[in-house]
C-alpha cells in the first residue's frame, strides 16, 4: 500500500519542527512514522531536534533537497523508506526552499506505487505578514500556494489585529484552501493530514537561486574540534558550527548570546552544564529543552544581512565552560 506523504511547509521560524514534534507525539501508537528534513544551512540540526521523538529521521543538509535534479532528496528518501518502512512520511523542506521540485520528485514514476501525496500543511506566523521581505518572497508565496491546509501558528505571540489580518488574507486566497486554522506552539490536528490534496498553482515553479558554500568557506584555523560553515541565497545567509562533544556550554550565556544576535533564526544542540539541550528560536525569542546526547555540538544562525563570523565566533567561545 502506498505510503501517505505530507509536506510540512513554512517560511523561516514558522514553527515547522515544533509542529512535527507535536504530530509525532500524538501519532497512533501502532504506526511507524518517518521524517525527511532539510535545512538551509550546512550543519544540519533539525534531525537532532527530532531525535527523541521515536520516529525515523533522515537529514538532507546544506541548502535544498531539490538541488542536483533531486538526487540528494531521492537518496535520503530511498534510504528512509528502506530503513523505516513507514506507515506515514512527513517531509520538512527548508523555510527558504521551493516546493515545486519536491512535489515533482514525489510524482515521478519511481514513486508511483510507493508513495501517495497527501495533504500539504502550510504554517504561517501572522506577524510576518507585516514584513514585505517575507510576503514579497516568491518561495513564501508558493509555499502558501502549495498548502492544502493553511495554519496561523504562534497566535499566542500575536495581537488580535494580526490574527484578524491573517484570516482576511487567507480567506481571500484563490483557489480557496481545504481548511484554514489557527493554533499555537505548533499544535496540529491529526485529522488535517486527511484533507483532500489539490494541485497547487505556483507563481514561479522554477524559482531557485542559492549558493552552497564549499566546506571550509569560513577560515576556522586548524582546530578540527571547532569548525564553521556558511551558506547564502534568497537574500539570507547562514553561519553554523560543529564542535567537539566534550566542549560544554553555559546555557544561560548561550541564550543571552543567541537572542542578542538579531538573527531571523537560530537553533542548536549543545552539551551544557545542565546536560544536552536543544535551543530553537528567532527574532529575540527562544525555547530550550532537554534532548538526547548528540555526536557533537551543533549551532546554526540564519540572518537577512551579512554575519560577522569572527565576532560571533569569539562571543560563542566566551560561553564555553572551563
Amino acid at each position: 500500500m502506498p505510503i501517505p506523504t505530507h509536506l510540512i511547509l513554512g517560511f523561516l521560524g514558522a514553527g515547522k519542527t515544533t509542529a512535527i514534534r507535536d504530530l509525532l507525539a500524538r501519532k497512533p501508537a501502532n504506526e511507524t512514522w518517518a521524517v525527511l528534513v532539510n535545512e538551509f544551512g550546512e550543519i544540519g540540526i533539525d534531525g537532532q531536534l527530532l531525535a527523541d521523538t521515536g520516529a525515523f529521521v533522515r537529514e538532507v543538509p546544506g541548502g535544498c533537497m531539490c538541488c542536483v535534479a533531486g538526487l540528494p532528496m531521492q537518496m535520503g528518501l530511498n534510504m528512509l523508506i528502506r530503513e523505516a518502512r513507514p506507515d506515514r512520511l512527513l517531509i520538512e523542506p527548508t523555510g527558504l526552499g521551493h516546493p515545486a521540485r519536491i512535489i515533482e520528485t514525489l510524482q515521478n514514476e519511481f514513486y508511483q506505487d510507493v508513495l501517495t501525496i497527501g495533504a500539504t500543511i502550510g504554517l504561517v506566523d501572522p506577524r510576518r505578514l507585516e514584513d514585505s521581505r517575507v510576503t514579497d518572497n516568491v518561495h513564501f508565496r508558493d509555499q502558501v500556494a502549495a498548502a492544502d491546509v493553511l495554519v496561523a501558528n504562534k497566535t499566542d505571540l500575536c495581537t488580535p489585529q494580526q490574527i484578524r489580518s491573517f484570516w482576511q488574507w487567507a480567506e481571500a486566497l484563490a483557489p480557496a484552501k481545504q481548511r484554514i486554522a489557527q493554533t499555537r506552539q505548533g499544535r496540529l490536528e491529526l485529522a488535517w493530514l486527511d484533507a483532500q490534496p489539490q494541485i497547487p498553482q505556483f507563481e514561479s515553479p522554477h524559482a531557485h537561486d542559492h549558493h552552497h558554500a564549499e566546506p571550509g568557506a569560513v577560515d576556522d584555523g586548524a582546530d578540527r574540534d571547532w569548525q564553521m560553515r556558511e551558506n547564502h541565497g534568497q537574500g539570507y545567509v547562514s553561519l553554523g558550527w560543529r564542535i567537539a562533544p566534550d566542549r560544554r556550554f553555559d546555557a544561560d550565556a548561550v541564550v543571552a548570546w543567541l537572542t542578542g544576535t538579531d538573527c531571523a533564526r537560530y537553533k542548536a544542540v549543545l552539551n551544557t552544564a545542565d546536560g544536552w539541550l536543544a535551543f530553537n528560536g528567532g527574532d529575540g525569542a527562544i525555547s530550550r529543552y532537554p534532548t538526547a546526547p548528540a555526536p557533537e555540538n551543533r549551532l546554526e544562525l540564519i540572518a537577512d544581512q551579512p554575519l560577522k563570523a569572527t565576532c560571533l565566533d569569539d562571543r560563542l567561545r566566551a560561553t564555553v565552560l572551563d
